[in-house]
């Protein structure tokens, strides 16, 4: 039987996607630079996390960002103001990154530094919950946030972005006092769908947990800024 028109269709895209990802993360590589992809829900709190993160990193790093936003640059004016570059991307109506938005992005960070100089380079998503897990952007980790006032089903009812996960922030613990929610179902949860990602739990308003955060974003830098062979991009 034939596949139908919109599943080739889909499917194709996604494949032209990954080829750019490939590429993209080739450069990465032989810059010897780490590529987050950061995803979630609007308002789980990416860019407060940042501000916090990067102003806290700042020092031992250095890190640039491309922030992804449906039609406007807010959060990349937020985080141009804690002393980073940053790249604002506008999708327009599409829901995430994708691979070629994100190349176009280093395209113009180029002309403002030599990436090589950087070790880490985020990449601030859209807010959503579904479309961004399924395009890689040739990120080496996926970092996904679920803050406490999303509910505790959110890994189950959105198994892809999970799963998908290398690291998931559970953020706004402060607020804990004031919910009818367990932290401990958020985790469980979490674990029945990836039961590799590594989970941090944070407040990026009180700074609680945020240590953690850190010394686990530094190694995960330590192992990629490792000499490499050389690569051949083409």
């Amino acid at each position: 039987m034939h596949m139908p028109l919109t599943d080739t269709l889909g499917l194709n895209l996604l494949a032209a996607n990954q080829h750019q990802a490939d590429h993209n993360r080739q450069h990465f590589d032989a810059w010897r630079l780490l590529c987050l992809n950061v995803m979630s829900s609007p308002g789980a709190g990416k860019t407060s996390l940042l501000e916090r993160t990067i102003t806290a990193l700042a020092p031992r790093l250095s890190m640039a960002v491309l922030e992804g936003d449906m039609t406007t640059t807010l959060d990349a004016q937020r985080l141009e103001a804690v002393g980073v570059p940053v790249v604002p991307i506008t999708t327009g109506r599409a829901c995430h990154l994708d691979a070629s938005m994100v190349s176009g992005g280093l395209k113009l960070l180029k002309q403002r530094l030599d990436p090589a100089a950087l070790d880490l380079l985020w990449v601030e998503n859209v807010g959503n919950l579904v479309c961004p897990a399924e395009f890689e952007v040739g990120e080496h980790l996926k970092v996904a946030l679920l803050s406490v006032t999303e509910g505790e089903d959110k890994p189950l009812k959105y198994p892809v972005m999970f799963r998908e996960a290398d690291c998931v922030l559970i953020t706004k613990i402060d607020l804990l006092p004031y919910l009818p929610v367990q932290v401990e179902r958020f985790v469980d949860h979490v674990n029945q769908v990836n039961p590799r990602a590594r989970v941090f739990l944070l407040s990026a308003s009180s700074g609680e947990g945020l240590g953690a955060w850190h010394q686990w974003l530094l190694e995960q830098v330590a192992v990629q800024v490792q000499p490499l062979p050389a690569l051949v991009i083409r």
